[in-house]
């Protein structure tokens, strides 16, 4: 229970929580704001360079075979819930306002979380190899999938504020595919030092995600963002969320349970299918959307990480008790 716990009430997310306060005390404005947007794209350029330099080859080859699992998985990312997204907008316009819905679209198109849906899945005792191929390959294909669904889905909902589809994967490709593409030709002269250096890395990633919170959120408080969103509408946000997490855990399960899949590829495919990247989410608002708008729509997305952190916790630690008590079960049952 604690190493669970431990995955929700850490420091990132008082870092986050932290930060987010500072942007609303203290937001950065005029010379200062256009310096910050500066070191902000540097920095996002420098978190998906590590994240190339990062990605182990040998480790994505390894958990390729399962390909139904990861088709799922990706079916599940890239297709469900986008339609959830395009479904509750109607809905989420209404309860929350135009710009809000238009973050629980754009959370709905975003890929796979890593870290996070593998811890998960070891914690639950599932297939942690392929929880590895399956969030790293929907990590780099929502380098390219989530421009595209972002660009089609707000025009064909008729929302104002999106990116054209092309100019869309054209800003994405240059500002985050090539540093990851960079990092993975620097791998074989990196990979040793990453690994030796793994908390200072994990310092500069949380780091880079942490500076571009700031400056979205400078940018939206400067715009009126907490003049905009009551108490009740983060409320009403937060309900929101919780029952996309709660619709897409429930077919995810019944997938993996109805297709044929064993428990442990059950887990990963719930685990990775069900959640939602914050890392790669916030760069990637920041160069889809414009700067004053970037506030407004990675709250939604804030809000959904926390609760899969907590929702999914809960049900890690209950997969690993009934895998120890399975395990009981059958050695008492040779004595």
């Amino acid at each position: 229970m604690l190493q669970a716990l431990a995955l929700v009430f850490d420091r990132y997310t008082l870092a986050l929580l932290a930060t987010v306060t500072l942007a609303t005390l203290l937001p950065c404005r005029g010379r200062s704001a256009e310096i910050f947007d500066v070191v902000t794209n540097v920095a996002i350029a420098l978190l998906f360079f590590l994240h190339g330099a990062k990605l182990s080859r040998e480790a994505v080859i390894a958990g390729l075979t399962n390909w139904r699992l990861h088709l799922l998985v990706l079916a599940c990312t890239f297709v469900l819930f986008p339609l959830l997204g395009v479904l509750t907008q109607p809905l989420a316009v209404g309860i929350v306002g135009t710009q809000l819905a238009l973050g629980i679209l754009f959370l709905c198109t975003l890929p796979s979380t890593v870290q996070s849906s593998i811890a998960f899945t070891s914690i639950a005792r599932g297939n942690v190899p392929a929880a590895v191929c399956a969030a790293s390959a929907s990590s780099l294909l929502g380098i390219f999938v989530t421009p595209l669904l972002v660009g089609l889905l707000i025009h064909t909902n008729g929302t104002a504020g999106g990116p054209a589809p092309l100019s869309a994967i054209r800003g994405i490709v240059l500002q985050l595919f090539m540093p990851f593409v960079a990092g993975q030709i620097a791998r074989p002269w990196l990979g040793g030092v990453i690994e030796r250096h793994r908390k200072l890395i994990g310092f500069v990633d949380r780091g880079s995600i942490l500076l571009v919170v700031y400056t979205a959120f400078s940018a939206a408080v400067v715009a009126g963002l907490w003049q905009q969103v009551s108490l009740r509408t983060l409320a009403l946000l937060l309900v929101i969320c919780c029952v996309l997490l709660a619709a897409a855990l429930f077919a995810t399960a019944q997938l993996g349970q109805r297709l044929g899949f064993s428990r442990e590829d059950r887990i990963t495919i719930l685990f990775c299918g069900s959640k939602k990247s914050l890392a790669s989410g916030v760069p990637m608002a920041n160069v889809l959307f414009a700067g004053g708008a970037v506030g407004a729509i990675v709250l939604p997305l804030m809000l959904f990480h926390q609760v899969q952190l907590m929702v999914c916790a809960v049900l890690a630690q209950r997969y690993a008790r009934q895998a120890a008590s399975a395990i009981g079960g059958a050695q008492n049952s040779r004595a």
